[in-house]
């Protein structure tokens, strides 16, 4: 292992390690990617059609709104499982266990015949999709030595390209032209490739013996897992009612902090926890985790304002708002490429800050401008693009720098960790932001406050980011 002082004064360290199978890598890759266009495209695709879903199953929005919930709490349920999974079946077994569940999933919801099937079924693609992304973003940040992690984790980020574009402008166009049904119908194809991709091109995995194989904690499984479920669920539950304090969403988040908190000591007295907390001993890991926390809480948390915007206040079809979506993703995408690239070279404090600081200001351009009466649309968009520039220099960027000096043999713990961050604060966000937005009304002045909190949480990221390496020395 060398070291040597970066640029700017911090000391990095780079691997000696041999440089990986660039054909193994690139296999990898296209599996992943693969896999992760139908997860983000279904995402993308499920918040544009929760109206016409109320409509088609002749519910109310509160109880269409389970349709996301259940995907979630199985999501979150399954996740802290994904580093034991590779561990114990091997990283394709289990890429093709996801694969299998969420395209299961999605044939089953497109034969649901009432609205409680439908949520049942979600939370089988939940149980897929809870390990497509951490299992996925493991095995590419496994194969890639250290220097080629920007470029891979570049390459993993084309979904976030691909998803928000096309997602809502298909989703909208098969709602407005065919039937709900295809919304989950669509990604049959797409996993019936992903599939045959996955048992083709990725190795087999090593034979293992019960002596070697890890166990399971299972005490730990049973406090994380429902911790997590309880968490969300209770969150999800205070911004439906705008209420934190309502027992019904007071009681299931008090209950699954609790439950988490014990996972945590448990976690650090015993040998083999089920999630290495282990990682945030390192100072570069835990500054990451601390910038993306709150990053994605206030830019996940704001995607439900507009497409809620343009449909009840401005009364724009689902597939007029899924095409004002296409800039932004092109933005968040496009700039994502570059920046994920750039960090293997430039200093991520200087790069995540700069992402974070025009995030913010993107941000809180598009809460001001929202509460002018009839802006042009034209000018909401420019103002969202900004914020997407802003995020495609925060997200990928700083999961490569988090995770690139770690050991080989802990990606699979990084992955869930990462995985599990982002979902927690994703939902937090949500839970957040729909509380400030039913506290102050679907009105102008309502979208301008949840827009400005958001920025705020957005500009919050700046403070751990400070605390990110410098320029890397090869």
């Amino acid at each position: 292992m060398a070291s040597a002082p970066a640029a700017d004064g911090d000391v990095r360290t780079t691997s000696d390690a041999p440089r990986t199978d660039s054909t193994a890598l690139h296999r990898i890759l296209a599996v992943v990617i693969t896999g992760s266009v139908m997860s983000v495209l279904d995402m993308t695709i499920v918040n544009v059609a929760l109206r016409s879903l109320s409509e088609a199953f002749h519910a109310p929005l509160e109880t269409i709104q389970w349709t996301t919930t259940a995907y979630t709490l199985a999501l979150a349920a399954v996740i802290p499982t994904a580093a034991w999974a590779m561990a114990r079946f091997g990283a394709k077994r289990a890429y093709l266990t996801a694969l299998v569940l969420f395209t299961l999933g999605s044939l089953l919801a497109a034969c649901a015949w009432d609205i409680g099937s439908l949520i049942a079924f979600r939370a089988v693609q939940g149980l897929g999709g809870g390990l497509l992304m951490p299992v996925g973003m493991a095995m590419g940040m496994a194969a890639a030595d250290r220097e080629r992690l920007g470029r891979s984790m570049a390459l993993l980020g084309l979904p976030v390209l691909v998803g928000p574009v096309a997602g809502p402008v298909l989703g909208g166009w098969l709602l407005d032209a065919v039937s709900w049904h295809w919304i989950f119908l669509v990604n049959l194809p797409v996993g019936a490739v992903a599939l045959t991709l996955a048992a083709r091109l990725l190795r087999p995995d090593a034979p293992r013996t019960t002596a070697t194989a890890p166990k399971l904690d299972v005490p730990g499984l049973l406090m994380l897992s429902p911790g997590l479920a309880l968490l969300l669920f209770g969150l999800a539950r205070g911004g439906e009612r705008g209420d934190f304090a309502e027992p019904g969403a007071l009681t299931p988040t008090l209950a699954g902090a609790a439950l988490i908190a014990c996972f945590v000591w448990r976690s650090l007295t015993i040998r083999q926890p089920l999630l290495d907390l282990g990682l945030l001993t390192d100072r570069t890991f835990a500054v990451g985790i601390g910038a993306l926390a709150l990053f994605t809480c206030g830019y996940f948390g704001s995607m439900l304002l507009g497409p809620v915007y343009w449909q009840q206040v401005r009364g724009w079809s689902a597939t007029s708002t899924g095409l004002l979506g296409v800039p932004v993703g092109l933005a968040v995408g496009m700039t994502m490429q570059f920046a994920a690239r750039s960090v293997d070279k430039v200093s991520p404090r200087r790069l995540i800050p700069a992402g974070i600081a025009v995030g913010a200001l993107g941000m809180a351009s598009t809460g001001l401008l929202i509460a002018q009466q009839d802006v042009p649309a034209w000018r909401l968009v420019c103002s969202t693009v900004v914020m997407g520039i802003g995020s495609g220099m925060v997200l990928m960027p700083t999961m490569t720098t988090a995770s690139r000096d770690l050991p080989r043999e802990r990606m699979a713990a990084a992955g869930t960790a990462l995985s599990i961050n982002a979902q927690v604060c994703a939902s937090v966000g949500t839970a957040l932001i729909s509380v400030v937005l039913g506290s102050a009304g679907l009105t102008a002045s309502g979208f301008r406050t949840a827009y400005l909190v958001a920025a705020g949480l957005l500009a919050l990221a700046v403070i751990p980011a400070a605390g990110l390496p410098g320029r890397r020395t090869p």
